[in-house]
């Protein structure tokens, strides 16, 4: 079994920066991919960010040029540097990891979620 434990969420003014990150703990064998999410209050959950084993990134349209994604991949552990921060950003962010936990299978993990809140 896997777990994902976010931290680095608070509170931040506009125009100021959080870096969240993510440890994934357990029976791993390998990690493919691993990502943020991110999901106000009345609204769909949202990709912000991937990056896949080979180092690959991806992102959301709304966050390209202010957040970087990264891993270490020797913790298991993936970042989120958030800069420039917009009222907007606010929303509970997700950590979320496709991992290969056995032999045959890869499977979906998330975490328990990190609140951002920025004020204007």
């Amino acid at each position: 079994q896997v777990q994902l434990m976010e931290s680095g969420g608070g509170l931040v003014q506009a125009g100021g920066s959080l870096r969240l990150s993510c440890a994934a703990s357990g029976v791993i064998f390998s990690i493919n991919a691993m990502g943020w999410h991110r999901q106000a209050p009345g609204k769909q959950r949202e990709l912000v960010a991937v990056i896949t084993s080979a180092g690959g990134t991806d992102y959301a349209d709304s966050v390209k040029g202010r957040f970087t994604i990264s891993r270490d991949n020797a913790k298991n552990t993936v970042y989120l540097q958030m800069n420039s921060l917009k009222p907007e950003d606010t929303a509970v962010y997700y950590c979320n990891a496709h991992i290969r936990d056995t032999y045959y299978s890869v499977n979906n993990y998330w975490g328990q979620g990190t609140q951002v809140t920025v004020s204007s």
